[in-house]
């Protein structure tokens, strides 16, 4: 396997990258600019509360998050197109020809399970440059880390020996997702994906076998796959076009043709039932010798069939998965959020009921006992507490540190390593009981509740 790389391939152009935004962020921004509002503010980005479906996620999106900072500039063509819109000034809009992130980032890695309330990113700056970064840093964080979070459940239920291979570029939103989205799977362990551009940017493995219109194609399916199998001799053969046990015992005659030119790695389902498939499948193979050739198993899976395959003990080595992980079916978005929690030396917050805020600047503290974790505290940046901090700098006036530029597999290897020190009720695929527990520092909770009663006094 070659070893994955952070390779800049972007379907958003960094030129236009500044008007991936909501209109009303460029409006507020005018508005600081008037205002002369440009001291430090701090946002964090969180989750406000996990989907039903999920007893955690898994923290992805942040190489391109810190791209876009890097290289956030407003060329002619974005300033033309803004002068063209009467809710902007030509003297705004100067202001914005030489506009550049200058701030520092705060982030948790990437492949680090993460849960409600717990920033994985905070951003330090002046108020316009880290308001502006909203739109662009929730739209990437948000999409890549709700499919790092399905990918993971989907490899923890092909359990350990099986790999799970993406083929759900397709039936992706777009060319974007699908490029980034495969990067995320490959962090989540994803073993490899049929997307050959993620190869090209990333280094991604790819792979892929056939399509039925191939054996369609041909007038006799044995002959497909003797041709597909003289081109590629280590490929996989799709057995069920017709009727999938016939298929299979034609994989056993062109064995019994090739003799030892035979080097077919394996056999793909695609339909039917498959645990009753695969057992049969495994019945012919072996009674022709071929206890080498692999079972793989592909067709409208998800964690949850692929854990009812494994519990039935179904020979299958690997699978296939492509729509129900590649759009999160069961839960398709993060209630994820980007606020403002100090502003000009002063803790800010929200006390919306469903929707409240921690002011400050903050850390994650996770502890761990016997080699797995227990609880994580949620506290202001500077305390002293036990436990690893989850938030590193990687990015200061403006430039990625060396800490945010971790190589693709270090992700990988670290959400691997991760998992496998969460509780194990987390790792099941229903809810967990208790849920793992988050706890607010009691001194974070008193700055917390001498902003709101700050906020409660009449002004003088």
């Amino acid at each position: 396997m070659t070893t994955p790389a952070n390779r800049d391939c972007r379907w958003v152009d960094d030129a236009n990258a500044p008007l991936l935004v909501d209109l009303y962020e460029l409006k507020m921004l005018q508005a600081y600019w008037k205002e002369r509002m440009f001291d430090e503010a701090v946002f964090s980005l969180f989750v406000r509360r996990l989907p039903e479906q999920r007893n955690y996620l898994l923290a992805c999106g942040l190489e391109d998050a810190l791209h876009y900072l890097e290289h956030l500039r407003f060329d002619s063509d974005a300033l033309g197109f803004l002068a063209t819109r009467k809710e902007f000034s030509t003297d705004f809009l100067g202001w914005l020809k030489d506009f550049r992130f200058t701030g520092d980032v705060f982030a948790v890695p990437e492949g680090t399970p993460f849960f409600a309330q717990e920033p994985i990113l905070e951003v330090v700056a002046p108020l316009p440059e880290a308001q502006i970064a909203e739109t662009f840093l929730l739209n990437q964080i948000n999409f890549q880390t709700v499919l790092a979070s399905k990918a993971s459940r989907v490899v923890v239920a092909a359990g350990p020996g099986r790999s799970v291979i993406d083929f759900g570029i397709r039936r992706m939103f777009g060319a974007d997702a699908a490029l980034k989205s495969a990067r995320g799977f490959f962090i989540a362990g994803v073993s490899a994906t049929s997307n050959v551009l993620a190869g090209a940017a990333y280094g991604v493995p790819i792979t892929g076998t056939m399509a039925h219109s191939f054996i369609q194609a041909h007038d006799d399916e044995l002959a497909a796959f003797r041709r597909f199998a003289e081109l590629y001799p280590e490929t996989i053969l799709l057995v069920d076009t017709y009727d999938t046990l016939a298929g299979v015992r034609k994989v056993a005659q062109l064995a019994g043709e090739l003799g030892h030119g035979f080097r077919v790695r394996g056999i793909r389902l695609d339909s039917g039932d498959l645990i009753q498939l695969a057992f049969q499948a495994r019945g012919v193979l072996d009674a022709a010798g071929l206890r080498n050739v692999s079972i793989f198993a592909s067709g409208s899976l998800d964690e949850r069939e692929i854990e009812r395959l494994v519990k039935a003990g179904a020979p299958i080595a690997g699978f296939g998965v492509g729509a129900n992980m590649a759009v999160s079916k069961d839960a398709p978005t993060l209630d994820m959020v980007y606020k403002l929690t100090a502003y000009a030396g002063v803790g800010r917050l929200k006390t919306s009921p469903g929707k409240e805020s921690c002011p400050g600047r903050k850390q994650v503290f996770r502890q761990e006992e016997n080699g797995r974790y227990t609880r994580d505290l949620l506290a202001r940046h500077d305390e002293p507490l036990p436990g690893a901090p989850l938030l590193g700098q990687v990015m200061a006036g403006g430039k990625r540190l060396p800490a945010g530029r971790r190589p693709l597999d270090a992700a990988r290897l670290r959400a691997k390593a991760e998992l496998a020190k969460l509780p194990e009720r987390l790792l099941d695929l229903s809810p967990a009981a208790p849920p793992y527990l988050v706890e607010i520092s009691a001194p974070l909770e008193r700055h917390r509740r001498e902003i709101v009663a700050q906020r409660q006094r009449p002004p003088a």
